[in-house]
């Protein structure tokens, strides 16, 4: 086994001078031990020149073109030598020593393929973050939630969750991967764009039998809807489209026709609720959701057919009953 891991942090950005300003010292100040990239995905600002003046250690690499995240990160890692890449966004502040912890894990644990930290919310730091919390899981029925965040619940951080446990998925706002299950497990999914992509990449290499694990001492800060905000109609129909992605590539058969049929139902009430609310956008937009999910269904198809898919994935049958129904808002609860 490698002891001596070398690290990587990869901080992908477009037009964010701003972020880049705003967040990058804490990235250049507590992570000493690794080399800082930035994955530049064709910036119209002046992104670039400003890192070039006032970050000279950091390292650019310069993407012909914006594919979004998971384009951007196949892209920029294709030239990343080191064991370990941390795929950090650029509106993430890092704390003193947040490396140390994913690094012990990788060192000593030869089948985790993958790290998360503990993500907190950089406007109220006592609060798990959406994007992660304390690391991720999906039900049954293929919806993400995790420890600290259920739906749009989110929890205060008073240590309910400071333990290093085994998740199914890892936040793409700042997921720590080795380089070679990176690319065994084929990168992330183009067809993705942006959203879910990380865990579509984790989902696949669970069914490559690695682990994907939570670091509790290692803490990360995360503004969140940088890119996209919540509110973006752009954002609900990667969210649902991508979602659809996931559970053809990666449920095993028979039950991926029941689990699929399911899900588009519970769609077309969530679009129905959309009306009643106003948010005509955000109705149009799972529709247009569903229109490119068939039209990709047949390429998601192919995706599967080497895959060696396992049929229990899920710690919960449906997040749907619990939240809404039980109501049961708390990952403690269930």
């Amino acid at each position: 086994m490698k002891t001596d891991l070398s690290i990587a942090v990869v901080v992908l950005n477009w037009n964010g001078k701003t972020l880049l300003e705003e967040f990058l010292p804490s990235v250049v100040q507590f992570s000493t031990e690794a080399t800082i990239y930035v994955a530049d995905n064709a910036s119209t600002d002046d992104s670039v020149s400003f890192l070039e003046k006032n970050f000279p250690s950091v390292k650019i690499i310069r993407n012909k073109i914006n594919g979004g995240y998971a384009r951007g990160y196949n892209d920029a890692l294709q030239s990343v030598r080191e064991d370990i890449f941390i795929l950090l966004n650029s509106d993430v502040e890092v704390s003193e020593n947040w490396l140390l912890p994913i690094l012990e894990i990788f060192k000593n644990e030869p089948k985790t393929a993958a790290v998360q930290p503990k993500l907190l919310d950089y406007k109220k730091k006592n609060y798990f973050e959406y994007a992660g919390a304390a690391g991720g899981y999906v039900d049954k029925l293929g919806y993400p939630f995790c420890r600290g965040r259920i739906f749009d619940h989110l929890e205060e951080d008073h240590g309910q969750y400071n333990d290093d446990a085994y998740i199914f998925w890892a936040s793409g706002a700042c997921l720590a991967i080795r380089n070679e299950h990176f690319f065994e497990a084929q990168m992330f999914d183009e067809d993705f764009f942006a959203h879910q992509e990380e865990i579509d990449l984790c989902w696949r290499l669970y069914n490559l039998d690695y682990k994907i694990k939570f670091a509790a001492n290692s803490r990360v800060y995360h503004l969140g809807g940088a890119t996209l905000d919540a509110m973006n109609p752009r954002k609900t129909f990667l969210n649902f489209r991508n979602s659809l992605f996931c559970l053809i590539k990666n449920v095993a058969a028979p039950q991926v026709c029941f689990i699929v049929f399911f899900r588009l139902v519970l769609d077309g009430i969530a679009a129905i609720k959309f009306i009643f609310e106003g948010r005509f956008a955000h109705f149009y937009a799972i529709i247009q959701a569903h229109f490119s999910f068939y039209l990709y269904l047949k390429r998601m198809l192919t995706k599967r057919k080497n895959s060696k898919l396992k049929k229990k994935y899920a710690v919960l049958n449906s997040l749907v009953w619990n939240y809404f129904i039980l109501k049961k808002q708390k990952f403690s609860n269930f």
